[in-house]
């Protein structure tokens, strides 16, 4: 689930006004009172916390975990929730992997316990199907840096179906009656006091208008680092391709960029870190490669008449089942030793970068420069392509292309505008390569798997090759437009 949830501060004397008239088609109901103690368990400097994610067991729904998303939205909470059945004595197996990321090395226990009497207004549609609901929550806390302490908040919750607008009209309702302005920080947070507040292991700094190279670099670090931590959970459910993706993404990202800066980084340091991510971005890489072809393979099947469509389904299935060999193995590297001491050695690169010298230089006047062997070492592959280019040739000016793409949107920060054009214009040749080569790979393994199968089923095997075959041509056909748009002299005016 997405916890989708403004807080509103309750001044003395305040009261939950009526809110049946709050939207056309939606009514309000009175839940009866309902009394919660909640346990929450984090490392001994909060990491959990300061992140914005959170481990609790709660009387009334069990086990839950939150966990921040890459979504920012000012004055409400925007979270990933996940319950979890367990009994009440420890947190399950699951709820700690799915915090992993953010607590690595550190271990868990209690650090905070709320009672809670929670008093709520269910808001219905039509159909009497809820669409969200306002909280009054008097929470005490009972064990914590605040023992003692006491607070009061409303919380206006919106559920998947609810009108785009009703969040907003609820709280502007509430707002009109006294309460006090939204502040998204959570209970548990509010009950361990300022060191809760304090900012996360990972933070992406903002650029001033002058920022130094130790500045910009830092930040490439930081961006990669946080993109790999917040989607580790959505890796471990399986669940969402998505996931897989961005965490991918990231890794290549980190080792494209302390390429990129590598003449500003102590060389062990940066290539000690190159490596493992290497290790980690191929687990990755087999899960993230076996998705898009499978989601190919589905697509063009709906090509095929529908007695040659059920016997590729035999063949889709086969890759199927190395898709779930190879997420069991990327499972067993996330649950590693090795992944959660990478994941220490990311969070303090993203901190402190290991310098070399220069870095203290403007980085608008120094960091161009690293843009363009990238680019010279992509023209040049280009150059020696010829009039009918092997596929891996074209497989290599594609591997080009992505460094020299990441390597502009590294500098993008400093350079702006003149650096996101050009990254676009190279990102398209990239694009249209990777189609290519991903029509070459499913069509390779096509035909490595009807090698083995009874002769209709690779009849069926060999029509889907050849719709990856015209895939293949097609991209090929697409790719000196590409070319000729990333390679204007004007494009690169800024190196």
């Amino acid at each position: 689930m997405i916890e989708n949830e403004v807080k509103l501060g309750a001044p003395p004397g305040f009261r939950v006004p009526p809110l049946d008239d709050v939207y056309e088609g939606i009514t309000a109901r009175a839940r009866p009172d309902l009394v919660m103690q909640a346990t929450y368990y984090d490392t001994p400097d909060l990491r959990l916390s300061r992140a914005g994610a959170s481990l609790r067991y709660r009387s009334n729904d069990g086990w839950t975990v939150k966990l921040p998303t890459e979504d920012l939205h000012e004055g409400a909470l925007h979270r990933s929730e996940f319950l979890i059945k367990g009994p009440p004595s420890a947190p399950p197996p699951l709820a700690f992997d799915l915090v992993r990321a953010y607590a690595r090395t550190a271990p868990l226990g209690v650090v905070s316990r709320l009672r809670t009497l929670r008093r709520t207004v269910e808001l219905v549609n039509e159909a009497g199907e809820p669409v969200a609901e306002v909280d009054d929550d008097e929470v005490s806390v009972l064990d914590g840096r605040r023992v003692g302490a006491r607070f009061r908040e409303i919380e206006v919750e919106v559920f998947p179906g609810a009108p785009d607008d009703l969040q907003a009209r609820v709280v502007a309702v509430l707002r009109d009656a006294g309460a006090g302005e939204p502040d998204p920080v959570p209970k548990v947070v509010r009950a361990l006091g300022p060191r809760a507040m304090e900012p996360p292991d990972v933070v992406v700094p903002k650029l001033g208008k002058d920022p130094t190279v130790a500045e910009a670099v830092r930040a490439a670090i930081a961006s990669p680092v946080r993109r790999l931590i917040v989607h580790d959970a959505a890796v471990r459910m399986g669940d969402d391709p998505e996931g897989v993706h961005q965490a991918r993404v990231a890794t290549r990202r980190l080792r494209s960029d302390l390429r990129t800066f590598r003449d500003y980084l102590d060389p062990e340091w940066a290539e000690s870190l190159r490596e493992e991510l290497k290790w980690l971005g191929a687990e990755l890489g087999n899960v993230r490669d076996a998705d898009v072809m499978l989601e190919r393979l589905q697509h063009h099947a709906q090509r095929l008449p529908d007695d040659e469509r059920l016997l590729v389904e035999r063949v889709i299935a086969r890759r199927a089942t190395e898709r779930d060999d190879a997420r069991a193995a990327l499972l067993d590297a996330y649950r590693s030793s090795r992944y959660v001491e990478l994941l220490e050695r990311l969070v303090a690169a993203a901190q402190a970068p290991a310098f070399a010298e220069g870095v203290d230089a403007p980085a608008k006047a120094t960091l161009p420069r690293v843009v363009r062997g990238p680019w010279q070492h992509l023209r040049k592959a280009v150059n020696e392509l010829g009039d009918s280019p092997a596929d891996e040739a074209l497989h290599e000016v594609r591997k080009r292309a992505k460094r020299c793409r990441y390597a502009a949107e590294a500098v993008a920060p400093v350079v702006g505008k003149p650096a996101r054009l050009f990254a676009k214009a190279v990102a398209n040749v990239q694009e249209v390569l990777g189609e290519h080569q991903d029509a070459v790979v499913a069509r390779q393994w096509l035909g490595k798997a009807a090698a083995d199968l009874p002769a209709r089923e690779a009849y069926a095997a060999g029509m889907l090759a050849g719709i990856e075959l015209e895939a293949a041509a097609t991209a090929r056909a697409r790719f000196p437009a590409a070319w000729k748009a990333a390679s204007p002299k004007r494009l690169r005016s800024w190196l």
